[in-house]
């Protein structure tokens, strides 16, 4: 599925994706400044959080709670490997089939992510337009986490 939408169309853009994602495990691609974390917001908003949703490029995972499960927002932009975050427990929170797991740049943990996946990617097309494709179940790896990091 590919969308085209401007800056203030991302609530219904929000419900929309939520509507055809199977996979409550979402991989966010896109340029630095291209609207990641914006639009995770507004997915969050659109999965019922009244929490304020902001960037965890910092904290690296911000958690909101929602009537539909507890939602987690990852920023791996800083992870430096793969072992950083199976140390801090990412793989705990692939465990569940409740939460709603929503991660960009994860490139950085590819090794680390389960088969069932979504994936965002987002192109600017101009300063207030977008383009997103929703792409499904592309990541095929079934070893353990531990077992599929790279480690030197």
């Amino acid at each position: 599925m590919e969308i085209s939408y401007n800056i203030n169309e991302l609530e219904s853009v929000a419900t929309r994706l939520l509507e055809q994602i199977n996979s409550k495990v979402v991989l966010f691609h896109g340029t630095m400044g291209v609207g990641k974390t914006t639009l995770i917001k507004a997915m969050v908003h659109a999965l019922g959080s009244t929490d304020d949703a902001t960037s965890p490029t910092f904290s690296i995972v911000n958690e909101y709670e929602s009537p539909n499960g507890n939602i987690f927002h990852f920023d791996m932009y800083r992870i430096e490997d793969e072992m950083e975050a199976l140390n801090f427990g990412f793989e705990d929170y692939l465990n569940s089939d409740t939460n709603w797991l929503l991660i960009e740049w994860p490139e950085n943990v590819a090794n680390l992510l389960p088969e069932d996946v979504s994936e965002i990617t987002i192109t600017d097309k101009d300063k207030i337009s977008r383009t997103l494709k929703l792409s499904q179940n592309e990541l095929l790896t079934q070893k353990p986490a531990y077992e599929r990091c790279n480690m030197q």
